[in-house]
């Protein structure tokens, strides 16, 4: 397993319950801090205000999906993010598809955790 990143604020975006809740933990347990939001408006609220360094942001959101909704959170935050897609999406077109809607990142849903680790520490 990667070292463990500095610890870092990161923006977990996902309309699942679940997996907000798990990946929550798993970064708590790690020594990051972590918001969550459900909706693309929690999101765009809390980019503003929480001064993540960090947002995990899942592609398919209701109402917007998380292409479009990743360059209105590099808006929207005071500070850089660095922006990492979260999805079931994992054909080498979705990746590029991230890529090119603005994302640093793409991690395929479940969660690898060394691979998330990587992504934290790049």
């Amino acid at each position: 397993m990667p070292d463990t990143p500095a610890a870092l604020r990161v923006l977990l975006v996902d309309d699942n319950v679940d997996t907000l809740e798990s990946l929550q933990i798993l970064l708590e347990t790690l020594g990051h801090e972590a918001a969550v939001a459900r909706t693309p408006a929690e999101a765009l609220a809390q980019a503003a205000t929480y001064g993540a360094s960090v947002a995990v942001v899942d592609i398919g959101l209701p109402g917007m999906s998380g292409y479009e909704l990743a360059p209105e959170l590099r808006r929207a935050s005071p500070v850089p993010l660095r922006l990492v897609a979260f999805t079931g999406y994992a054909a080498e077109e979705d990746v590029a598809r991230a890529h090119a809607a603005g994302f640093d990142a793409h991690l395929v849903k479940p969660v690898d955790v060394d691979r998330l680790l990587e992504v934290l520490a790049g």
